[in-house]
């Protein structure tokens, strides 16, 4: 109702996540969806790119330059610089035309600690934020996958992103139960450049082992079987090699990652208020997250918890629209709005 005066547009969401960073804008959805990487010069000690350019740049840079990603496991590992890559984002989805400052909303990790929250709170009004809410992960991520998370009924969430998988279980707009575990995107690349290494002695590197994720992961066995070529370095002769991999190859590979985000649903099953675990009987389980798209996942939660699990209708995005829906969630009835006019 207000979006046409423009006074709430300036409301943003942001995914702060390990593999990549969305900006959600209120009315006119996902308007940027780049990777958290940036690529700095040490001798002139400024950035040289930010975002997908930076992204490029992992694992092919020379020594003056690096490429980091300044989130670790859904938490800050440079201050400085997610200060500055924050910056850059916030401007480049809302331009420097804005006379106010926007209210930015901003999803964490359900386990993130205090610290951990308050230095992000903090990176985000030194990025220009009027004002900061800090939203847990699941609770975004069932907006965002459309579930109505006001009523008492249990929703089951499983986002699982680049450096963290969240699972929990939301009644009433909030969490009952949940953990945060570090094991996510990230862990089934390093589980198959492990792989690579100790059964073909053929060394890749972390963007070689995202595509073979990407394109013949599988965590449950595909109807088909597919192949295809990887590249990388022979450790026997110190070589470049090409070798042909299966989906069946990557499920022996990923198995153990796997399990551990279904033995992570399970013990936050066996935690759950037994009103609720009939809720998510009868409802399901939601999977969200760049992660979710890994083939065959939630037909392996299915099979070891005996719960239909699906996944959300863009589970890579859901984080920011539920993180851009949740302002407007909490100033439904807000005084703020009403005093603008």
């Amino acid at each position: 109702m207000f979006g046409m005066f423009g006074v709430m547009s300036n409301d943003i969401g942001i995914d702060l996540g390990t593999a990549s960073i969305l900006v959600y804008i209120k009315g006119k959805g996902v308007v940027l969806k780049e990777p958290s990487v940036v690529a700095i010069d040490r001798d002139a000690d400024k950035i040289m790119a930010i975002g997908e350019e930076a992204r490029l740049m992992i694992g092919r840079t020379p020594g003056n330059i690096v490429a980091v990603r300044p989130l670790r496991q859904g938490v800050i590992s440079d201050y400085t610089m997610t200060e500055k890559m924050l910056k850059y984002f916030i401007n480049k989805a809302v331009g420097k035309r804005t006379l106010r400052k926007p209210r930015i909303a901003v999803c964490i990790p359900s386990g993130a600690t205090e610290v951990e929250k308050r230095a992000v709170k903090t990176a985000t009004e030194q990025a220009g934020a009027r004002e900061v809410t800090i939203i847990e992960e699941p609770v975004a991520a069932a907006i965002g996958a459309g579930i109505d998370i006001s009523k008492a009924c249990g929703n089951m969430i499983v986002d699982i992103g680049g450096g963290t998988a969240d699972i929990a279980v939301i009644s009433l707009g909030g969490t009952v139960v949940s953990t945060s575990i570090k094991v996510a995107g990230d862990d089934f690349d390093e589980a198959l450049v492990r792989h690579m290494r100790k059964k073909h002695n053929l060394l890749i590197g972390e963007r070689t082992a995202e595509e073979i994720k990407i394109n013949i992961g599988a965590a449950y066995k595909r109807p088909e079987l597919l192949t295809m070529e990887v590249r990388g370095r022979n450790l026997v002769t110190g070589l470049p090699k090409t070798i042909v991999v299966t989906s069946d190859e990557t499920l022996e590979a990923l198995l153990e990652t796997s399990m551990q985000i279904v033995d992570a649903v399970h013990s936050v099953l066996e935690r759950t208020p037994p009103e609720l675990a009939a809720d998510i009987y009868d409802r399901g389980i939601v999977l969200t997250g760049g992660g979710a798209l890994l083939s065959g996942l939630d037909l392996l939660i299915e099979e070891k918890t005996g719960i239909n699990t699906m996944i959300a209708d863009d589970p890579l995005t859901a984080v920011a629209i539920g993180t851009g829906k949740y302002i407007e969630f909490q100033t439904g009835e807000d005084f703020e709005n009403k005093r603008n006019y």
